[in-house]
C-alpha cells in the first residue's frame, strides 16, 4: 500500500510540476539499468529451475517455495518500474519537491533490485553438486565384467556388449582373443546360432594355432548341430581333430562324431 501511495503521489506531482532534462535523463538511465538487472535475474531463476528439475528429489521441493516468493517479488517490482517509467515519460519540466520524491522512489527500487539479486545468489548456492564422473574400468575389469555376465547366464546381451566395447578400446590386448571367443558364446547363449558361427569363424581366422581356436571349432560345430546342419558340424569337428589332436576339445569332438 505504501508503494502504491508513493506512485500516486508522484503521478500528482508530475501533473503539477516538471523535472529538468538532465534529471529526467538520469532517472531514465537508472530505470533502464534496473530493468536490465531485473531481466537478468529472472533469466537466472528460469535456468536454475530447469537445472534443479533435472535432478529432481527433495532438494528441488525445498527450493520451490523460496522461488515462488521470489517470483512474486519480481512481478510486483516489475509493476513498480513500469508505473514509474510511465510517469517519467509524461513529465515536462522540473520541480524540487518532485525531484526529491522521485529520487527516493528510485533509491527504493534500486534497493529492491539488490535484495532480489542477493536472494537469487543464495538460491544458486543451494544447487546440487554435479555428480562425480564415473570411474573408467581398467581393460581387465571391463573384460571380467563381460565374462562374468556371460558365464553366469543371466545377461548374455550385456556381457556381449561389454566385450565388444573391450575389443573396440583395446584391440591389441592379450585378452582380445578370449573376448572374441566369448562374444561367440554369448550369441550361442542367446540361441542366435548364425551369429555365433560367424563370431567363432572370426576366432578361427584371426588367431591361428591359439588354444581358443580349438574351443571355437568345437562350439561352431555345436552351433551347426543346433541348426540341424549335421553335415557341417561333422566337417568342423573333423577339422578340429586334425588340427588339435591332443586338445580336450578334440576329445569332445570325437565323442560327438561317434554319435
Amino acid at each position: 500500500m505504501a508503494r502504491l501511495g508513493m506512485i500516486a503521489l508522484l503521478a500528482s506531482l508530475v501533473l503539477a510540476g516538471c523535472v529538468n532534462p538532465q534529471q529526467q535523463q538520469k532517472v531514465q538511465n537508472d530505470l533502464a539499468e534496473m530493468k536490465r538487472r531485473l531481466a537478468e535475474s529472472e533469466r537466472a531463476v528460469v535456468a536454475l529451475r530447469k537445472e534443479l528439475a533435472k535432478g529432481g528429489g527433495q532438494q528441488l521441493a525445498t527450493v520451490v517455495r523460496s522461488q515462488a516468493d521470489l517470483r512474486a517479488d519480481f512481478d510486483a517490482f516489475r509493476q513498480d518500474v513500469l508505473a514509474l517509467q510511465g510517469r517519467v515519460e509524461e513529465q515536462q519540466a522540473g520541480g524540487k519537491r518532485f525531484e526529491a520524491e522521485l529520487a527516493a522512489l528510485r533509491d527504493e527500487l534500486q534497493f529492491k533490485v539488490k535484495a532480489l539479486e542477493e536472494r537469487l545468489a543464495a538460491l544458486e548456492a543451494r544447487k546440487p553438486a554435479p555428480a562425480p564422473a564415473p570411474q573408467t574400468l581398467s581393460p581387465e575389469d571391463l573384460y571380467q565384467q563381460g565374462l562374468d555376465a556371460i558365464r553366469s547366464g543371466q545377461d548374455f546381451a550385456a556381457g556381449r556388449k561389454a566385450l565388444q566395447d573391450f575389443l573396440k578400446r583395446y584391440p591389441d590386448h592379450h585378452l582380445a582373443v578370449n573376448a572374441t571367443y566369448w562374444i561367440g558364446e554369448a550369441w550361442y547363449g542367446e540361441k542366435k546360432y548364425e551369429n555365433a558361427i560367424l563370431q567363432f569363424q572370426d576366432v578361427i581366422e584371426k588367431y591361428g594355432d591359439h588354444p581358443k581356436v580349438a574351443a571355437a571349432l568345437l562350439k561352431q560345430g555345436l552351433a551347426f548341430r543346433a541348426l540341424k546342419d549335421e553335415a557341417n558340424a561333422e566337417v568342423i569337428w573333423r577339422k578340429l581333430v586334425e588340427r588339435f589332436p591332443d586338445s580336450p576339445e578334440a576329445a569332445k569332438a570325437r565323442a560327438w562324431l561317434k554319435k
